[in-house]
């Protein structure tokens, strides 16, 4: 079925059962537009989970013909950093994403304040003398309904009389705080008089000094959504116990919208920490070299490590939206890459472990420029011209001088193919005082050049190789999970010690000029990403982004 956006009609492709209710809402008349807002928290850099919630926000409106906006959850300013702000930022408008607007809840502060004065004033919010630790002993249990503080008989006018103090910066931190007066008996936890507002002699990145008490999330977050016009407030199943608490301010608030939270799963990777607070952990003590490590899921560290927008968005739209919990295997976020990058990366050749292979027999100075296609599943990218000398680099592991059966590349006597040049055969093997190989002295044949339509005899292994008076020095870094298993304990009791191998050899000279972010299949080794923060003109540095080939198969 083709797609429709605009009109409230759901589409075949990658419906959800979200996609259903805003179908729904719409045709009932329930909202002029829908309206959608992506909201993270500035406490840390946006992950691949983030992701899925950035294309789900994004693209739901965009279907149905309404808009989407970027709203910073800034209401606690002990972990917010304007660093963090412009990283997601940054993030998003790499995605490919444009908000309707920018907006942040620390704008909304002083009608936050309006509304939480609104509550005491219809005896619905109390200022509370108790500490953090009393209040949580009084809360109760799953099983036990908790106990009534004594300040929740304070009279409105003295509720708001403290509350003017705490605005005015007349108690310490943790010396009050103003509760919703709801239902210390309720099953559900979060309704038991929640906390609303504390108190933070905090420096506020957006407002500076001008507060000192804040909103908690629970009774900022629906009073965003309700200024903001938000329709559909979507988030992930850890709040799905909050949303009673949700629709309480929303029905208490002197607010006319009244916007519909939705929960969804979240995404789970294999082998991949999902969490803002452990990613954090990672950077504080130094296991990675900061947000945007090449290892780490964040969006900063994947668009690093080499991903591509369209592959991330295409990912995030493939997993499917649902209420059940589910474990993603990585190899399928991979599976998208290769995909995407398959018709765009041009082909050539690196050598990551050289040994330098001379060929006796080749003059002595002369230098051949042999054609190459740049992508030969994509033509249209054309062709490029590679060297060939006398001199040439192949991977170390190319050649075994006992070799087993049916080991088809170099040894003493056998015969492969150079890519795109000529037949050589190994004469003779030159090592050092300690026995290592530092050199193969092989001759070729004249006769076998690659193109020419020789098949006098055939061979059965093809080697890749860099011409070696040209060929541009380099780093590779080749990448393994960063975390081996998450599952019990601490996980950083599961850090793998070997996500990283760097290696030091050559590329085609073609590559001297390559900048930040340039992408490439390296015959045999995989895809390539300079990379934009360690490369420079002395200096180039290659991320591994993923091998060719996968076991993964993506169902249907």
């Amino acid at each position: 079925m083709t797609e429709k956006k605009g009109d409230g009609t759901v589409s075949e492709t990658h419906t959800h059962f979200i996609k259903h209710i805003v179908s729904k809402d719409m045709e009932e008349g329930a909202y002029d537009e829908i309206v959608t807002r992506f909201p993270p928290e500035p406490n840390g850099y946006l992950h691949i989970g983030h992701a899925k919630s950035i294309v789900l926000n994004f693209e739901l409106a965009d279907e149905f013909g309404g808009r989407t906006s970027l709203r910073f959850d800034d209401t606690n300013p002990l972990k917010e950093d304007v660093e963090y702000v412009k990283a997601i930022k940054e993030d998003i408008d790499w995605l490919g994403y444009e908000p309707e607007e920018v907006r942040f809840a620390s704008d909304y502060f002083e009608e936050m304040y309006k509304q939480a004065v609104h509550l005491i004033k219809q005896g619905l919010a109390y200022v509370e003398d108790l500490s953090q630790d009393e209040i949580r002993n009084m809360r109760g249990t799953l099983t036990e309904p908790g106990k009534e503080s004594p300040s929740r008989s304070r009279s409105v006018e003295e509720n708001l009389e403290l509350f003017e103090k705490m605005r005015a910066g007349e108690f310490a931190d943790g010396e009050k705080v103003l509760r919703a007066k709801i239902d210390m008996s309720s099953p559900n936890i979060n309704l038991r008089d929640p906390v609303i507002y504390r108190i933070s002699h905090t420096t506020h990145h957006n407002t500076g000094d001008a507060w000192c008490i804040y909103p908690m999330y629970s009774f900022a977050h629906p009073l965003e959504d309700a200024i903001e016009g938000v329709t559909h407030s979507i988030c992930t199943l850890e709040f799905e116990d909050q949303r009673p608490l949700y629709d309480w301010v929303i029905a208490n608030a002197d607010m006319t919208a009244e916007p519909k939270q939705i929960e969804f799963a979240r995404l789970n990777l294999t082998n991949t920490v999902m969490s803002k607070r452990k990613l954090k952990q990672l950077v504080d003590e130094n296991i990675v070299d900061g947000w945007d490590d090449p290892r780490m899921p964040t969006i900063s560290g994947l668009r690093r490590r080499g991903f591509t927008p369209e592959s991330i968005k295409q990912f995030c739209r493939e997993i499917g939206v649902s209420k059940a919990d589910n474990l993603v295997d990585v190899r399928m976020l991979e599976h998208f890459l290769r995909e995407d990058l398959k018709l765009k990366a041009p082909r050539t050749m690196a050598v990551l472990d050289p040994i330098k292979v001379v060929i006796t027999n080749y003059p002595e100075g002369q230098v051949e420029w042999l054609p190459a296609d740049i992508n030969p599943e994509n033509e249209e990218m054309g062709m490029r011209e590679i060297p060939f000398s006398r001199e040439i680099y192949i991977e170390r592991e190319d050649f075994m001088e006992d070799p087993p059966k049916k080991y088809f590349r170099l040894y003493p006597g056998n015969e492969v193919r150079i890519k795109h040049a000529y037949f050589i055969k190994c004469e003779d093997v030159i090592k050092d005082e300690n026995g290592r190989i530092t050199e193969l002295h092989c001759t070729y044949d004249p006769e076998t050049k690659s193109g020419s339509g020789f098949n006098a005899r055939k061979v059965k292994g093809t080697l890749h190789y860099v011409e070696a008076t040209r060929a541009v020095p380099a780093e590779f870094r080749l990448y393994e999970p960063l975390i081996d298993d998450e599952a019990g304990g601490d996980f950083m009791d599961h850090v793998n010690e070997d996500s990283v191998q760097v290696h030091h050899g050559f590329v085609e000279p073609n590559m001297a000029n390559v900048t930040g972010n340039d992408k490439f299949q390296f015959f045999r080794h995989g895809y390539f990403n300079v990379d934009p923060k360690k490369s420079s003109e002395d200096r180039l540095v290659f991320n591994r982004i993923v091998s060719l080939k996968s076991s993964f198969k993506l169902n249907g």
